[in-house]
């Protein structure tokens, strides 16, 4: 057995191809080259806009959770606020903001992007910003695009470990934005 430290190496890409458009999302194949055996493979992307995750902080330390039915896995789902960054958003955090705003009515008075994480960078080639947002009040009226049915679920923030280790939070995303909010909290990530 060698004992020969090697590292991971992009695969040329050969060629690729647009397949569907489907209005939140696109899909491309494409075909690369093994650097380690030269044969040609396909690969499938998804195409997509980066999307953000809002961590609401209330003044008396609750998270503002939401529950909305989630079509893939045919149940209500708990989270945190979030969607996509839009083409007219000047930053992660100004998309963080709106989000808030339009599925909540609440606002912040502080913001502090936390991170950006990979969602599924075996198939998909966009960005998740996190950003947490302290001081969150009731600010506005809530304004749901047309899909969305929301119900707001103000949580003290303290329950949120047991809330996850019961599988209560089983969306992976919002578990790794708590995550990030935990390290940011030990000081660990520097915003």
């Amino acid at each position: 057995m060698s004992t020969e430290k090697k590292s991971a190496k992009e695969w040329p890409l050969v060629k690729g191809r647009a397949l569907n458009d489907y209005r939140v999302f696109r899909t491309r194949s494409e075909i690369a080259r093994s650097p380690r055996t030269g044969e040609e493979h396909e690969f499938f992307i998804i195409e997509g806009g980066d999307w953000v995750n809002v961590i609401p902080i209330t003044p008396q330390e609750e998270v503002i959770l939401i529950e909305q039915y989630r079509h893939g896995s045919k149940r209500i789902e708990l989270e945190i606020p979030g969607g996509i960054v839009d083409a007219q958003d000047a930053s992660p955090i100004a998309a963080a903001e709106r989000e808030l705003l339009e599925e909540t009515g609440y606002r912040g008075t502080r913001s502090t992007f936390l991170a950006t994480l990979r969602p599924n960078p075996a198939i998909q080639e966009n960005n998740l910003h996190i950003v947490l947002i302290e001081g969150a009040v009731p600010s506005a009226d809530v304004r749901f695009d047309p899909a969305e049915d929301i119900h707001i679920v103000p949580m003290p923030l303290r329950e949120i470990d047991h809330l996850i280790a019961h599988g209560k939070i089983a969306h992976s995303l919002v578990v790794a934005a708590f995550h990030m909010l935990d390290l940011h909290r030990k000081g660990l990530i520097r915003a």
